[in-house]
């Protein structure tokens, strides 16, 4: 009998077995991805069961993002070291077993620590899961249909967490939302010992940079912390203030150590691709303006026009559809055709077209007019520009540098939406306050605070489209790179 390492040594050279590896990486995104909505519907029923305070309960999403978004670079490094799959199959185990004990939490404590354990098996498998693909999919054409996939998952998966979410609270109990991941998660890591090829270590030295990495680390959950409770405490306190200093001071700590240590955690030269560091900042605002459309819109159906989550998540089922189409086939052919560029610059005039849509959406609006058509503009442009971003991105840095380039550019995606959603909550509580002082009713003051946040998140997007043409259509070639995609 053919053992599991013997079966994936043959993998790459097997089509078949290739795309069957992609389906089983997807499945492991996906059940992290559907983890940062599924929680946000359940909140209610969590808070009731374990008693929790109105100030605590936002502890049981913050542990998660706080290591989840701490860990990502460093889990990325760890991949390219260590090597990928056995760093997925690690963050998988993780995150299953988290999801277990989650399920299973009868208090507090027990929940919030294992939410925070969640976060870390997340960070794991999210940065090196991008790598595997990468190191799966060598040929032009076929790694953009494979990262299509990917990013079909990646922008999709929201909007599916809140509608699930929404099914199981109300027809089982919330710690459904955990276990649910039980079966996905063993079936995921008994299928990648099959079908994952044992990446080979591409590196001559396995030193890894512990003073980079205690300082990166650190730095990125202190300013996550900073960010999710800037609302809260205000973010001119001298709490606030003094957090995001210190998480400063931590980051020009790390780059000062990056440019004297032997092997560092982050070569800065990357940084000089102008690809990698354009698509970084691209990442940093669409996912600002992502997270205006998932979240706002997703209050605004239930605040203003009184939707049920069920109501809601069915109302996001148009924008997935379209995502499905673009991202499984017709995004990537238009990256063939016309390179990068192009289809990520439409993308997200699309995003911005239907985020202004959203802008003007009134008190009394009907779906029909006044949600579905930015629903729809929305999903064309997340279909037609994630695939794009994300291999302008990788596609000019060397194999083994991938899982450190896919850390990088997942860490800025999260700190955009967690920073983007921080913004934007600001400016929809300020706006809130301001017509109702001015004499609005609650209902008129809550929508002009989500379309002043809608119209912001409209001008992430348009500064998006600004960075995106600085990208070249055609990457120079790093060394022991893949060819990258014209």
């Amino acid at each position: 009998m053919n053992s599991p390492v013997a079966l994936t040594d043959a993998a790459p050279n097997a089509p078949d077995r290739r795309w069957l590896a992609l389906i089983v990486l997807c499945l492991g995104v996906l059940m992290i991805v559907l983890d940062t909505t599924i929680v946000n519907v359940a909140l209610p029923s969590i808070k009731t069961d374990l008693a929790f305070a109105d100030s605590s309960l936002a502890w049981v999403v913050n542990a998660y993002m706080l290591t989840f978004g701490g860990f990502l670079l460093l889990g990325g490094r760890l991949g390219d070291l260590y090597g990928h799959r056995r760093l997925f199959l690690l963050g998988i185990t993780l995150f299953t077993l988290a999801s277990l004990a989650c399920g299973l939490a009868n208090g507090q404590a027990a929940l919030v620590v294992a939410r925070a354990v969640q976060g870390l098996g997340g960070a794991v498998v999210t940065s090196v899961a991008l790598s595997l693909i990468m190191d799966l999919f060598t040929e032009a054409g076929e790694r953009a249909k494979a990262m299509g996939v990917y990013g079909f998952v990646c922008a999709g998966g929201g909007s599916v967490g809140a509608m699930l979410g929404g099914v199981l609270t109300s027809t089982l109990s919330w710690h459904w939302i955990f276990l649910v991941n039980l079966p996905i998660g063993i079936a995921v890591i008994v299928l990648s010992l099959r079908v994952l090829p044992a990446a080979l270590n591409r590196h001559v030295s396995r030193h890894l940079d512990v003073l980079g990495a205690v300082s990166v680390t650190s730095a990125l959950m202190l300013a996550v912390y900073a960010i999710v409770n800037g609302n809260e405490r205000g973010w001119t306190s001298t709490l606030t203030l003094g957090e995001l200093a210190v998480a400063l001071i931590l980051f020009a700590t790390f780059l000062a150590i990056e440019l004297r240590v032997r092997v560092p955690l982050m070569p800065l030269r990357l940084f000089r691709l102008r690809n990698l560091s354009a698509s970084n900042a691209i990442a940093v605002l669409w996912a600002a303006a992502m997270f205006a459309w998932f979240f706002l819109s997703a209050l605004y159906m239930q605040l203003v026009l009184g939707y049920k989550p069920m109501q809601v998540g069915l109302a996001f089922l148009p924008a997935n559809l379209i995502m499905a189409v673009f991202s499984l086939g017709i995004s990537a052919r238009m990256v063939m055709r016309f390179g990068i560029r192009g289809p990520l610059v439409v993308g997200l005039a699309l995003a911005v077209a239907g985020l202004l849509l959203f802008a003007r959406a009134p008190v009394d609006g009907h779906f029909a007019v006044d949600i579905l058509p930015g629903m729809l503009l929305l999903g064309l442009g997340a279909g037609t520009a994630f695939n794009p971003m994300l291999l302008a991105a990788m596609n000019d840095v060397a194999p083994s540098e991938s899982g450190l380039a896919s850390g990088v550019v997942n860490t800025s995606f999260m700190m955009g939406g967690a920073l983007g959603l921080a913004i934007l909550a600001s400016v929809a509580v300020s706006q809130t306050h301001a017509v109702q002082l001015a004499g609005g009713n609650t209902l008129a003051a809550l929508n002009a605070g989500y379309q002043t946040a809608f119209l912001v998140g409209a001008c992430f997007a348009l500064a998006g489209i600004g960075l995106a043409l600085l990208l070249r259509t055609s990457a120079p070639q790093t060394e022991g790179a893949v060819p990258p995609v014209h």
